[in-house]
């Protein structure tokens, strides 16, 4: 199966795939294969079709999935092989997540009869292999790039969205991940990073204005940095070029603010230089952030003559390296409320108990800024993540688990509501709370089967009490937010449970 379609692979158009790929998994005894990719904002999920969309669309299969409520987009989401209902033929069918490398780009939907180990790992790789290709064929294809797109991009857009690097990255030292919203709408947000040996170099910019223009003076920036890094410069001297070529090219009429910064991942020294944005953020422990205090010098463009300062900050093994622009945090609802730098944590610390993968935390995140901006943000909101996981770049099983790698075994049939229908079909991942050993799947010593992690949760400051059901016995939660040096808890666990008082 796999040697032939990496054979046929070679002189392909992208619009053949989905009947190649037929054609070689019935090799294997898959009797249906339809590929799902999905769309920029991370809405929905679109079915790849052949050259004529009418007649190669299989008749009765939807054209387009949801992300959230489903099965399909909970498979997606946490980076599990799902089983879905079985069709009225007896054959059941499987959501394999669709992952190149690291980046999410959909979803295979794979009919058989077969469910065996021999069957799961088939899935696996022909789910890795079809990624690959519409990887290597994407960026000379406007049929993927119609297909990934629900509406019509801005010129700026156009431009950002082939200049950014795959939002996700991931080794045995880092993850990396980032989103950006309006995704159809971008004007002067842009985020880059690369690898070079041990290094690793995150940068994040925001350009003057909300138009074509700002992402021109955006796409100059970035063009830059790369520049003058691959050349060996050091991260004032970047940041120095930078304002260089915006003013050859604009004088003093654009300008960028940004963040350069620099990991040594064999120490952990994180460097960084501050020219006019927001500070970066540092989580540790999954509960403690701070803000990294440096001097900030003028924005890239204006020539205020004032000195760039090279920062530094040692990290621990898990901290958690936070950069955003002010659309994130300055989004605003009716009645003029902010999305606000604390809510911004908040978020990123709760989501990373409920052990999602990084990506998905971050299109949540999203997600949540543009509802709360009532669905259309007036500027773009950029978050750039980077998790230092350790000195070695060996040991992978942690970055897998943080990008939401497909798991090795497949697990139980789910419903749409994306809840297990039936027993166990192999060794599953664990529940969202799982790390923490709650949830549907078991107790933790001393915790009551029932409670849920949400019921576990505690955020700022308030003492929150939760009764199991009356089913089992009844205890309290107590919970008090705890603060240890420059890092403050955000995000409390469960500290202590004991039965009430008599007579409560």
């Amino acid at each position: 199966m796999l040697a032939g379609l990496l054979s046929a692979s070679h002189v392909m158009p992208l619009e053949s795939l989905s009947a190649k790929t037929a054609e070689y998994a019935a090799e294997v005894g898959f009797t249906q294969v339809l590929i799902y990719v999905v769309d920029l904002q991370g809405d929905v999920m679109r079915l790849m079709s052949g050259e004529d969309a009418d007649t190669d669309t299989p008749i009765g299969e939807e054209i387009e999935l949801k992300i959230e409520g489903t099965v399909a987009g909970r498979a997606f989401q946490h980076g599990q092989i799902l089983a879905g209902a079985d069709p009225t033929d007896g054959r059941g069918h499987w959501w394999v997540p669709l992952v190149d490398g690291t980046e999410r780009l959909g979803v295979l939907r794979i009919t058989t009869a077969l469910d065996d180990a021999r069957a799961v790992e088939d899935m696996k790789l022909l789910a890795t292999l079809i990624a690959l290709i519409i990887d290597s064929k994407r960026r000379s294809s406007d049929f993927h790039a119609q297909l990934t797109r629900t509406r019509r991009l801005n010129i700026a857009a156009e431009m950002q969205w082939h200049l950014m690097p795959p939002p996700t990255y991931a080794d045995g030292r880092v993850m990396i991940s980032a989103a950006m919203e309006p995704a159809y709408r971008i004007s002067g947000d842009a985020y880059d990073y690369a690898t070079a040996g041990p290094l690793v170099h995150l940068s994040l910019f925001d350009a003057m204005g909300h138009d074509t223009a700002a992402g021109l003076t955006a796409n100059l920036a970035m063009g830059a940095c790369r520049n003058a890094r691959r050349g060996g410069a050091g991260l004032v001297e970047i940041s120095e070029r930078i304002e260089e070529v915006l003013l050859e090219q604009y004088g003093r009429d654009r300008y960028v603010t940004g963040i350069l910064a620099e990991l040594d991942t064999r120490t952990g020294a994180l460097t960084w230089v501050n020219r006019g944005h927001h500070p970066p953020v540092i989580i540790r422990g999954g509960r403690w952030s701070t803000l990294l205090d440096c001097p900030p010098c003028h924005p890239m463009g204006t020539d205020l003559g004032l000195p760039a300062r090279l920062c530094r900050h040692q990290l621990e093994p898990g901290d958690r390296v936070v950069l955003y622009t002010d659309g994130i945090t300055e989004a605003r609802r009716t009645g003029d409320e902010e999305f606000g730098l604390d809510r911004f944590i908040d978020f990123l610390i709760r989501h990373h108990a409920d052990g999602l993968p990084v990506p998905e935390t971050l299109r949540r995140l999203i997600h949540a800024v543009l509802e709360h901006h009532d669905g259309s943000l007036q500027d773009d909101a950029t978050v750039l993540f980077c998790e230092w996981l350790g000195t070695t770049p060996h040991p992978t099983g942690r970055a897998a688990s943080l990008a939401g790698v497909p798991r090795t075994a497949p697990v139980a049939p789910a419903s749409d509501n994306g809840r297990p229908a039936g027993g166990a079909v192999g060794a599953g991942p664990a529940t969202s709370g799982g790390a923490r050993g709650h949830g549907a799947g078991g107790a933790a010593a001393g915790v009551h089967p029932l409670w849920s992690s949400t019921d576990e949760r505690c955020r700022d400051k308030r003492l929150v009490t939760r009764r199991a059901s009356s089913a089992g016995p009844r205890w309290w939660l107590s919970a008090r937010t705890v603060a240890r040096g420059p890092y403050h808890a955000r995000d409390v666990r469960v500290l202590r449970l004991r039965r009430p008082r008599p007579g409560r």
